[in-house]
């Protein structure tokens, strides 16, 4: 058994793949630098992240397959599911040495459970750009937290700036512990040393409210239960549609 040893990253797994063509020899595991290793292994193979071997990896995936297959590509790779750097490592492998393109090859295992994971994680996308509600603070900024099951925070960015972009903006991922700050410009990531209560609970206090913030929540909740017709209420429907793991961030389900 051989095993490669690296960072974790992205640009690490293409890293891997350069560095395995080059020695001709293909990981039967990947694992991170201070992950426990397996009772048994032929050899451990340190694998140190280069932008250039990187580079050069992408552009010639960008050869074999198409810009959608490589958006395919690192959407999955944010599932951030247990192997799923192995799985998209042979989906690489199987591009580059495949004849003809490998995308819609939906026979192969391999290309098929990249498919559903893809398809998992663009839906949790749609749901987070569904279900994030900003709370305004009082320098003006509007704060929004969330705990989705996929590292999805980077996919929902372009769709806050167009529809946010005259509006200073924080989304942050609890889980994960960062988030994306907008200052009408450029959107930034950022982390934080200290966790602040908001940062823990995904709610601001009131204290750190704008002074209107509350009077809109309340207006809020009560245009929400003004059109809901009791007569039709279906909650098995109804979560289904707006899973529960949201709520807890959602106003009008305070």
């Amino acid at each position: 058994m051989t095993i490669f040893q690296y960072d974790k990253t992205f640009e690490g797994l293409l890293t891997a793949v350069f560095d395995a063509y080059f020695r001709r020899s293909f990981p039967d595991m990947l694992v991170a630098e201070e992950e426990p290793l397996p009772l048994f292994y032929d050899e451990v193979i340190p694998i140190y992240t280069d932008a250039a071997k990187c580079d050069r990896v992408w552009k010639g995936l960008q050869k074999k397959v198409s810009a959608t297959a490589l958006s395919v590509i690192t959407v999955t790779w944010l599932s951030e599911l247990p192997g799923i750097d192995i799985l998209l490592f042979r989906y690489i492998r199987k591009a580059i040495d495949a004849p003809k393109t490998i995308e819609l090859n939906f026979g192969d295992p391999i290309v098929l459970e990249v498919a559903k994971i893809w398809k998992k994680v663009s839906n949790e996308r749609l749901r987070v750009m569904q279900f994030f509600r900003f709370q305004k603070a009082a320098d003006g900024t509007f704060f929004s937290a969330l705990e989705p099951l996929y590292n999805v925070l980077p996919l929902v960015i372009p769709h806050l700036k167009d529809r946010f972009a005259d509006q200073h903006w924080l989304i942050y991922d609890l889980k994960r512990e960062y988030g994306y700050y907008y200052d009408l410009k450029e959107v930034t990531e950022v982390r934080f040393e200290e966790k602040q209560a908001h940062l823990l609970s995904g709610l601001l206090s009131e204290d750190l409210m704008d002074e209107n913030e509350k009077l809109f929540q309340q207006l809020w909740k009560e245009y929400f239960k003004s059109i809901a017709i009791k007569e039709r209420l279906n909650p098995k429907l109804h979560r289904q549609h707006m899973p529960a793991r949201f709520w807890k961030y959602m106003t009008e389900k305070q």
